[in-house]
């Protein structure tokens, strides 16, 4: 059983120009006391073909997690252009917004990420050179990708004698707000075990 369901996560802000900072309200509960925080981290995937370009954009821990309902506004910077190809920064990424406890990542939820010129002449007749302020991105928020791993959220049990939980590498199961398999279509509330 997981000690931390998460609940809801609400994109603010969105649509928003590329170099604005990303804001998500995360809603989780703790079903039992953790000894130590929570880590949060937003990663931005600069390309999908070399993850060389990934940047983390903010990584924060959270706690003491004691047992009851929590709500915070987490918020991070938008990518360095400067990190990224040029040909990538037009286009769809991905946005990843991972938890860990104890070095083990157990939620990570996926937004697709449409980056296009707002004017319509910029988009018809692009710049050689992509002008990143007048670069606007829409995150995909209607439709996240979950994917919860099972860890064990109380590794000194395992010295009485019982199973530790599979690794991530082992056992990963996408998941939507209704609990079926991919693609999510809502996000109101998704429990992670």
């Amino acid at each position: 059983m997981s000690a931390v369901n998460l609940k809801n996560v609400a994109v603010l802000d969105n649509p928003a120009p590329f170099v604005s900072p990303f804001q998500f309200e995360i809603s989780y509960e703790c079903l039992s006391p953790l000894k130590d925080d929570l880590e949060w981290k937003l990663i931005y995937v600069g390309s999908a073909e070399d993850e060389t370009y990934d940047q983390v954009l903010e990584s924060v821990l959270v706690g003491p997690v004691n047992v009851g309902n929590y709500r915070f506004v987490f918020q991070a910077d938008s990518p360095d252009p400067s990190k990224i190809r040029e040909e990538d920064i037009i286009g769809v990424t991905v946005l990843l917004l991972t938890c860990s406890y104890q070095g083990q990542e157990f939620i990570r939820v996926g937004y697709y990420v449409n980056n296009d010129y707002e004017d319509e002449q910029l988009k018809e007749e692009p710049p050689q050179k992509v002008l990143v302020d007048k670069v606007q991105r829409n995150i995909l928020a209607d439709k996240p990708r979950v994917t919860k791993f099972p860890i064990n959220f109380n590794p000194e049990e395992n010295e009485n004698g019982e199973q530790p939980c599979p690794s991530p590498e082992n056992v990963a199961t996408e998941i939507n707000a209704q609990g079926d398999e991919p693609p999510c279509s809502n996000f109101s509330s998704v429990e992670c075990s």
